[in-house]
């Protein structure tokens, strides 16, 4: 069965993102190609790649700058670990399932079809969305849309109620762009057989990141692939060891 959008439907996928954003572009081609995954576009370049791109970085800055007036006796590496949750793919995607962004993709023949793709489109197009936003509308626009998301999202995550796969984040970032997914190094390893604690690093592409412990193998692998994702979009790791 042919799943590839139809042309003629673009236009009226447009308009539904508009009313589930609550926002209408004034450039409604920025829109356009934000929901066109590579596999339709004609060419690569008119997909949603490069808006992902821009928008990955305003949401990033959208969450900092929120958590930083709401929180002004916080110290950076505090700010860094809630940040890290908040702008993470799952959290992404859970964003985008909650605007119904996966029922307005526009995906080419054998990458899905309406209403049904890939959880990983959906948070690329989440960014790729922001990014078309924002150089429609400025930050204003973008702040008067995902405020209401972030701030929900903070408060899940500073109560604990967010729970993020960063070992699963950081294989799909290293299968997407290196081809090879990352492996885990023991450290150290310290305490009584009953109450040990696990010292791992996490390896990408031969980079070895910060290491993180753990009170099991399981834990500690999590808090190291949380120090790489970090790390790879060059911030502080949120589980370094204090020297």
């Amino acid at each position: 069965m042919d799943t590839t959008r139809k042309p003629d439907s673009q236009e009226s996928l447009v308009e539904s993102c508009e009313e589930l954003l609550g926002y209408h572009f004034q450039n409604k081609s920025l829109l356009a190609e934000a929901i066109t995954h590579s596999s339709y576009a004609e060419k690569r370049v008119n997909s949603y790649e490069r808006l992902e791109f821009l928008g990955d970085s305003i949401l990033g800055f959208t969450v900092c700058e929120y958590l930083f007036h709401r929180y002004p006796n916080w110290l950076e590496g505090e700010l860094t670990k809630v940040k890290s949750n908040v702008v993470s793919r799952q959290t992404c995607t859970r964003m985008g399932m909650e605007l119904g962004i996966e029922r307005i993709l526009v995906v080419g023949k054998g990458v899905g079809s309406l209403g049904k793709v890939p959880r990983s489109l959906v948070a690329n197009a989440v960014e790729s969305i922001v990014g078309a936003i924002y150089l429609d509308g400025g930050m204003e626009a973008v702040r008067e849309i995902l405020m209401p998301l972030v701030e929900r999202h903070v408060d899940a995550a500073v109560e604990g109620r967010l729970e993020i796969n960063y070992k699963s984040e950081l294989q799909q970032y290293s299968q997407r762009r290196f081809n090879i997914p990352p492996n885990y190094r023991l450290v150290e390893a310290r305490g009584p057989d009953h109450k040990k604690e696990f010292l791992i690093a996490a390896h990408v592409n031969k980079r070895d990141f910060s290491p993180a412990w753990g009170r099991n193998k399981k834990e500690a692998e999590q808090r190291a692939a949380a120090n790489a994702l970090a790390q790879l979009a060059d911030e502080e790791p949120p589980f370094a060891v204090e020297k």
